[in-house]
């Protein structure tokens, strides 16, 4: 078990021609993830071979998966072709749309994120580092060399800070690990991740990382509250930060009191969830509770 994505997910890869593209499917493709398909408009026909094996080209997505039957596909495109991309993604069918790309525009990423909430096709990004569940699938630009399977489920909006807490937790292990990325419209939430998270009958624990900005991790620390049985432990980037001084992308502005780490670790703490000052202090409460509900 994992969520949104295992071992049975075929996956298409947009962009799959560009530098990008190709250099991350050949890394999805020797974890052992299921590359089926690369969609490029205009190259439909040919193929690229990886591992010794070719994959086809298709020129939309729809093509693609009436040809294989994927359910996800994970978009490495330009930002200027990004909603487009997501658009043919979402109109094929697939059930799961990783966006990779950063820099799109928050009104092109407005009007794919309406578009997949009225198609029930789950959206993750854009500007994210992707979706990785070990030993079964890896979806994305997350190293898949940092991680084993495990029984952490973790969410986080920092791509580098996914990475690391990763690599803190290595020998712990991972069911899923989701970067969700920080554009202030993004597709799946901390709230999202919980509760599929809270459902997942092999994750015992969750590590939440957010950062400064907006509320979302108050908003996930009230749903914790009233939804959550499980333990979680978060993390949230920007303790440091100067008072007042807007820090890192749009996604993480600072009004007033709102928004700073401080007053989302008082949230998260009031939730029950413990808080650390950094990722390796969050990592050793992690490690605590994982040696009291050790299976």
């Amino acid at each position: 078990m994992a969520i949104w994505l295992d071992h049975t997910s075929k996956v298409i890869v947009q962009g799959m021609t560009g530098s990008e593209g190709r250099k991350h499917t050949q890394r999805m493709v020797m974890f052992g993830t299921r590359i089926v398909a690369g969609v490029t408009p205009g190259k439909g026909g040919q193929s690229l071979t990886f591992e010794e094996d070719p994959i086809p080209i298709y020129n939309t997505v729809r093509e693609a998966r009436h040809a294989t039957g994927a359910t996800v596909s994970v978009i490495f495109v330009p930002a200027a072709y990004t909603k487009a991309a997501v658009l043919d993604a979402i109109d094929s069918g697939v059930e799961l749309v990783v966006c990779i790309t950063e820099g799109v525009p928050v009104k092109d990423t407005a009007e794919f994120f309406a578009a997949a909430q009225a198609k029930g096709v789950r959206l993750i990004g854009p500007n994210c580092p992707g979706i990785i569940s070990p030993g079964r699938s890896n979806v994305g630009i997350i190293p898949p060399n940092i991680a084993r399977t495990g029984h952490i489920g973790l969410v986080s909006k920092s791509g580098t800070l996914t990475y690391q807490m990763m690599y803190e937790l290595g020998d712990l292990g991972f069911s899923t690990a989701v970067g969700i990325g920080g554009d202030p419209i993004i597709g799946t939430t901390h709230i999202d991740c919980l509760q599929a998270f809270e459902e997942d009958d092999e994750t015992d624990c969750m590590v939440m990382i957010g950062e400064i900005g907006g509320d979302a991790e108050e908003r996930a620390a009230a749903y914790i509250a009233e939804h959550v049985s499980k333990p979680v432990v978060a993390y949230v980037a920007g303790f440091t930060a100067p008072e007042g001084k807007t820090m890192g992308h749009a996604g993480a502005i600072v009004s007033g009191s709102s928004g700073t780490a401080e007053a989302k670790k008082k949230a998260l703490e009031a939730a029950g969830v413990r808080v650390g000052k950094t990722p390796s202090e969050t990592a050793e409460l992690v490690r605590e509770i994982v040696r009291k509900t050790a299976r």
